[in-house]
């Protein structure tokens, strides 16, 4: 079975900024698509950033163009999000997610019924 587990997340000020790191086991990254999703108390889950461990393509949410950086070391099979220049509205629970490579990675963001892996979440939250 696929194992996620994801660490960095920590409460942080407005304009700061935070990396997570989502470990993979028992799998390798070839063929996935590695996805960091949030959930905020009362909201749908979304899809912020996602990587093709194959082809390196992305995609990022509208919210977080130009503040968060998907990135992979597939040496360490590991995936990671830079989230920089941080507001109150990121404050949520991120997860990461792996799921096989079948769609375009822009397409498979937007749907997280698409991932059937899924690390424990990792609280995230923007506060002075």
């Amino acid at each position: 079975q696929l194992q996620l587990v994801e660490s960095g997340g920590g409460l942080v000020q407005p304009g700061g900024s935070l990396r997570l790191s989502c470990a993979a086991s028992r799998f390798t990254l070839d063929y996935y698509v590695i996805g960091w999703f949030r959930q905020a108390p009362g909201k749908e889950r979304e899809g912020v950033s996602c990587i093709s461990s194959s082809d390196g393509s992305t995609y990022y949410a509208d919210s977080v163009k130009g503040r968060f950086t998907i990135s992979r070391d597939n040496a360490k099979n590991t995936v990671y999000l830079q989230m920089n220049s941080l507001k109150p509205e990121d404050t949520a629970v991120y997860y990461c997610a792996a799921g096989p490579a079948l769609t375009p990675v822009q397409a498979m963001c937007v749907n997280w019924h698409d991932f059937g892996s899924w690390g424990q979440g990792t609280q995230v939250t923007v506060s002075s």
